[in-house]
């Protein structure tokens, strides 16, 4: 007993010196939102001199730290989150690196503006994977938009890392970067209930609690590693991730808006069965955000279609589309893309569609309209 307890005392004082890092959980990252900015010593006017020098990051290139309500010309640069933010100029970036669980799939989300360039566009990568984020179209009416990318942790530890690839006359002319987060997701499954997985759009990219403009989950995103498990982002343009906490929601706490006309759709390839029927409902509606008109959603399943017209005033609703279908092969493509493009009502003109929520698939008997 007395060397069993001996060994055990010696293996605790030996664990006690060794520091094991946490997986990070869902939320900002650590400083993600550069409120601890760098020592009046490591400024010169807005631009960071040393390559730690912003608590938790570290930068390359030509960095500033700008502070809300700071001027550039005639343009005052605003700050979403707090009363800081970054910005990357001409081949800047910042980096930080975390710990996670190897294997599995997240998601990072940040705030992004433009300035004085405009053709930008961000690149944002893992240790071994990367993505590029145009962010030359604004939606939101803010000047402020939050973009999503996602992940597979290829091993414990991973730098996260953004970089501005511009090649501005002024290096200064690079975009502002905010608030910037992560969240673990879990891939769901399609049930015997609903073969659509996902299909109410509860999973997906991190929500800022005070970000009333939504996430944007870019174009020509694949479902392997996608923000929106389950789906895949196959247009032009971004679709937004919207909460119940800022928008009109149909069911649930998330749906996904469809801003950009037919330059905006999502899909999602299922499993069916050869001549077999399928039902395909789904509800359409507006997100609460001043988007007003005539709107048309367009449905597509195999080779069947349907468009669901909604009148929306703006302010909230849905109704609900039906499709009917028989498949022509043992896997169905299901896409939804919106026939025009909107524009708010408020003169930001901000671009906003239709809300897409609550898709269901499930196999029928026989043909029913």
């Amino acid at each position: 007993m007395y060397q069993e307890a001996a060994l055990l005392l010696a293996l605790l004082c030996v664990s006690s010196n060794v520091v094991v890092s946490a997986p990070i959980r869902n939320g900002l990252l650590p400083n993600g939102n550069f409120e601890m900015g760098p020592k009046p010593s490591q400024l010169k006017g807005s631009i960071v001199k040393g390559r730690t020098a912003v608590p938790n990051w570290d930068i390359t290139g030509f960095v500033e730290y700008i502070k809300a309500g700071q001027k550039q010309d005639d343009m005052v640069l605003v700050v979403p989150e707090g009363s800081s933010a970054i910005r990357l100029g001409n081949e800047a970036s910042i980096s930080q690196k975390i710990t996670v669980q190897s294997g599995r799939l997240y998601s990072i989300t940040f705030s992004a503006a433009r300035t004085c360039a405009q053709d930008e566009r961000l690149n944002i990568s893992v240790t071994h994977e990367s993505g590029v984020i145009p962010i030359q179209t604004m939606y939101g009416s803010d000047g402020w938009d939050s973009y999503s990318w996602a992940f597979k942790a290829g091993g414990p530890e991973i730098e996260i890392r953004i970089h501005n690839p511009g090649h501005e006359e002024d290096p200064a002319c690079g975009p502002l970067i905010d608030a910037i987060a992560i969240k673990a997701l879990y891939p769901p499954r399609f049930s015997g209930y609903n073969l659509i997985k996902n299909g109410n759009f509860e999973e997906g990219p991190y929500v800022f609690p005070k970000a009333k403009w939504g996430v944007l989950i870019p174009p020509f995103i694949e479902d392997d590693n996608s923000p929106l498990p389950g789906w895949i982002i196959e247009s032009l343009k971004a679709v937004k991730y919207v909460d119940k906490a800022h928008f009109a929601v149909p069911e649930g706490q998330r749906a996904i808006e469809l801003v950009g006309g037919k330059e905006s759709a999502i899909s999602q390839i299922v499993r069916t069965t050869l001549n077999q029927f399928y039902a395909l409902t789904f509800n359409v509606g507006d997100a609460g955000d001043a988007c007003e008109g005539p709107m048309i959603v367009e449905a597509f399943a195999g080779r069947s279609k349907i468009m669901v017209d909604y009148a929306s005033k703006g302010k909230g609703g849905f109704k609900q589309g039906r499709l009917v279908f028989k498949a022509v092969s043992v896997r169905t493509r299901v896409t939804f893309l919106s026939t025009f493009y909107h524009m708010k009502s408020d003169h930001s003109g901000s671009l906003c569609g239709p809300v897409i929520d609550d898709v269901r698939l499930v196999a029928v008997r026989k043909l029913r309209v």
